[in-house]
């Protein structure tokens, strides 16, 4: 079966085009290695925040975590009290390649991300290339996320994109399996040379 003719590229941020990783903070907090991972797999967990990013608050969270753990209520406030710091930088390979799509003027360009509607500003003032995308769907602003059905339907219908010509771009295999069943082309994201590859074979960036 041949794929249909790319004219939509949609791109995850975190992991992607962000580096953002609660270690960046919590090695500052907790000095042992072993007990740092040990508390961000069993406190302060991914399942924990995709709550945040699925239009929780973050108070509302917080003040649940630290009911639930309250001898690690000072790390626990440190989390959004600190998030700034869990960010580090823009992953520049990436921000490359979507600013020779951009430069292209072939595509139109999105973003779709599992992001705390209370933190998002901070991104957005931060990353001057979160600027050049049509448009972005926050899962906060939504209360519904990656990889829910209705999520991926929500950027269809708000930016009349047909999804058989649209090429999504996520780290999380999750999210590209959501994105297939929701009928988009896909590149599970592994690195910036990995991807510039695929688009290469696609036919999206030019072969060097």
């Amino acid at each position: 079966m041949t794929s249909s003719p790319i004219t939509t590229i949609v791109f995850d941020l975190g992991g992607v085009l962000i580096d953002w990783n609660p270690r960046y903070l919590y090695q500052k907090l907790i000095a042992d290695e072993q007990q740092m991972t040990h508390f961000l797999s069993t406190v302060t967990t991914p399942d924990w925040n995709e709550e945040q990013d699925a239009g929780r608050s973050i108070a509302e969270g917080t003040a649940l975590l630290v009911q639930q753990h309250p001898e690690h209520k000072e790390l626990i406030e440190h989390f959004y009290g600190r998030w700034p710091e869990m960010l580090g930088g823009p992953i520049q390979g990436t921000v490359d390649v979507l600013t020779e799509l951009r430069a292209s003027g072939r595509y139109h360009l999105y973003a779709l991300t599992n992001w705390s509607a209370e933190t998002f500003p901070v991104a957005l003032e931060q990353f001057e290339f979160l600027h050049w995308f049509e448009g972005i769907v926050v899962s906060g602003t939504e209360k519904s996320r990656k990889p829910f059905p209705d999520f991926y339907h929500t950027m269809f219908t708000r930016y009349s994109i047909e999804p058989g010509q649209a090429l999504f771009i996520d780290d999380n295999e999750r999210n590209i399996l959501a994105a297939q069943a929701v009928g988009m082309q896909t590149i599970h994201f592994l690195s910036a040379e990995q991807l510039r590859e695929e688009l290469r074979e696609r036919g999206v960036l030019e072969k060097a």
